[in-house]
């Protein structure tokens, strides 16, 4: 077969199996040309999840009828003023997308122009065949409809999802542009979804922090930190989410450059890192930043979509939003997710809950019986204050007196004539964020009371992350100190742990562990850190090994290490079972309130709970 030009129709369906692969992709193109043309106000309306209909009305800038005549031909726009594609300042650029959508489905425009007194003007593409300009009343703006999507490519109607899973694409489509400008009104109506109609915000953070409100929930605008962060013109700002505010997936991952949405690698990646110290495996944050630079700082002609952006500084953007990300996070200090409470008045509030409660040992205060000496937060005659009574070694881990069946569950009653015991710490330390130590259930949780509600504490995992915290500071400053054993221990261990263990000495030896080989199958421990002298060493090294072993060679040498001091503080932390005085309670939460990242424990989990009076009372039908 010969060389031949194609037709023009042809070529432009062609064209538009890139820019509008299903309907979402034509919404957000039409969407974005009204964002372009100024609009305040936009309202969205689809029929069989965009395949029948697809209408946006705008109130923007509008066209004459001489604009609406080309803006239908290929690579016609108002958008590139000099054709500078270095400076790319608006969302649309290419001019493709109306003679795309126009190729293969029936396009209807109705535009006025906000200078033109009259009426304005009407063109209508159906399938590629043009008609002519016809007058037509409206207000200024833009109204464009797009009937039967695709139905001059059968192929391409085939693979189509269902009407509810493309009339959802759809929806998540205009929610990201409504995060990225909340200063627009966005609406959404048709079947196979829930409407919304999100009002125009205030400008600034208080406003944008309002509009994710709207869209992802009013839970993360109680669980949000706020970013605001700028290097070298380039500038990160909105809002993340509590380390224990997290998901499955990366869906409520919203990231924006220059107001644009996009799911870029480096972007995803660096978020992933920031929060690499305080999350579960397979748990996601949840994020709303937006990135603005100069439109030549990055290139956003990489995508047919416009999905993907490279960055000419790659190393400042990650650096950027790891260094402001984690640096929110670490200012959160103790807050853990408000969520926690919420669960937990949903399991209480089950209605055979009480049956349930009845068939298990009921709770038992801690308020007798403790061995002050073994305690790892026993008071030292140098403690001067209450992160000072924490003290970073254990030695051993007795079991403790326990309470005999027969003593009371709570102390007895002291007679009138007998003088009130001096309380260990004032009240004032109720207005506290953590309030004061009341009781431990269990000899594993601390039970608070704050000013309006009570705190719930998992003693074990706010230790661990406590003990985490101090090593990560003094590996900062220097060599974590080693202490020798008088006799090397020698442990086994399979082969591939025994030689990813010797493989990384010099990784261990700054942290204060020193191993050598000892014949096949086994490792002789020469000293351990100083900080967890008298823990168990044969478990630690067992752990040590396999943390080793799994990360392989994966990942920089700061995520190795902390991932070492992870493990190494798991196993210092004051385990359940282990007997508090309050005294020692007030103690851990003190520091807990002092530590960044202490919301969560080393593995992501929560450390504590907190449940509000207002919960309480209507747990108890008094609300």
């Amino acid at each position: 077969m010969p060389v031949r030009r194609l037709d023009p129709v042809l070529i432009d369906r062609i064209a538009a199996g890139e820019v509008v692969e299903r309907p979402a992709s034509a919404a957000k193109e039409l969407v974005e040309n009204a964002i372009d043309a100024g609009a305040r106000s936009i309202d969205v309306t689809i029929e069989a999840g965009g395949r029948r209909l697809i209408r946006i009305v705008d109130d923007g800038l509008g066209m004459g009828a001489a604009d609406l005549s080309l803006c239908v031909e290929r690579h016609a726009t108002s958008k590139l003023a000099d054709g500078d594609l270095g400076a790319i300042a608006t969302l649309g650029f290419r001019g493709e997308a109306l003679p795309s959508i126009g190729s293969v489905a029936r396009l209807d425009i109705v535009s006025r122009s906000r200078e033109e007194m009259s009426t304005g003007a009407r063109i209508t593409v159906d399938m590629g065949a043009r008609a002519a300009i016809a007058p037509a009343g409206r207000q200024p703006g833009t109204t464009v409809e797009v009937r039967d999507l695709f139905a001059a490519t059968p192929a391409r109607l085939k693979f189509l999802k269902s009407d509810r899973t493309e009339a959802q694409a759809v929806a998540q489509i205009v929610r990201r542009l409504a995060m990225a400008h909340p200063e627009i009104r966005f609406a959404l109506g048709g079947d196979h979804l829930t409407g919304f109609d999100y009002l125009p915000c205030a400008p600034g953070a208080e406003g944008r922090l309002a509009r994710l409100a709207q869209i992802i929930g009013d839970e993360f605008a109680t669980n949000a930190l706020p970013v605001d962060a700028e290097r070298e013109d380039v500038s990160l700002k909105g809002f993340i989410g509590l380390p224990t505010f997290n998901r499955a997936n990366r869906e409520s991952q919203f990231l924006f450059v220059g107001g644009r949405p996009v799911r870029d690698k480096l972007l995803m990646g660096a978020v992933s890192a920031a929060y690499s110290d305080h999350l579960m495996r397979d748990r996601f944050p949840v994020v709303a930043l937006f990135l603005d630079c100069d439109p030549r700082f990055v290139d956003i002609n990489v995508h047919p979509a416009k999905a993907e952006v490279r960055f000419r500084d790659p190393g400042l953007v990650r650096g950027l939003v790891i260094g402001s990300l984690r640096e929110a996070i670490a200012g959160a200090l103790h807050r853990a997710a408000s969520t926690g409470g919420t669960r937990m008045t949903d399991v209480l509030g089950r209605p055979n809950l009480a049956r349930e409660g009845a068939a298990r040992d009921r709770p038992r205060a801690s308020v007798a019986g403790w061995d002050q000496a073994s305690s790892p937060f026993a008071p030292t005659a140098r403690a001067t204050g209450f992160s000072e009574e924490i003290q970073p070694t254990l030695i051993g881990d007795p079991a403790g007196r326990g309470i005999a069946d027969n003593e009371p569950f709570f102390p007895p009653q002291a007679r009138a004539d007998e003088p009130s015991p001096a309380p260990t710490r004032p009240e004032s330390v109720i207005a506290a964020p953590l309030g004061a130590a009341r009781a431990q259930l269990h000899e594993t949780y601390i039970v608070a009371q704050t000013r309006d509600g009570v705190v719930i504490v998992d003693q074990h995992a706010a230790h661990e992350r406590l003990v985490y915290e101090r090593m990560k500071a003094a590996r900062a400053q220097a060599p974590i100190a080693a202490q020798m054993l008088l006799v090397p221990l020698v442990v086994s261990l399979a082969e591939d742990a025994r030689a990813a263990l010797l493989d990384a000495t010099a990784l261990l030896e700054p942290l204060g562990m020193g191993v050598e080989p000892f014949g096949p199958g086994a490792v002789a421990v020469q000293s351990v850190p100083a900080p967890l002298k008298g823990c168990d060493v044969a478990a630690l090294v067992g752990d040590v090994a396999a943390v080793l072993a799994e990360d392989g060679e994966a990942g920089p040498v700061e995520r190795k290490l902390d991932h070492l001091l992870a493990t190494m503080a798991c196993h210092h932390s004051v385990r359940a079972g282990r007997r508090l005085v309050p005294d020692e309670m007030n103690a851990l939460l003190r520091e807990m309130e002092r530590t960044p990242g202490s919301g969560q424990c080393n593995h992501g989990r929560p450390t504590y709970v907190e449940l509000k009076l207002h919960d309480i009372e209507r747990l108890f039908g008094r609300r």
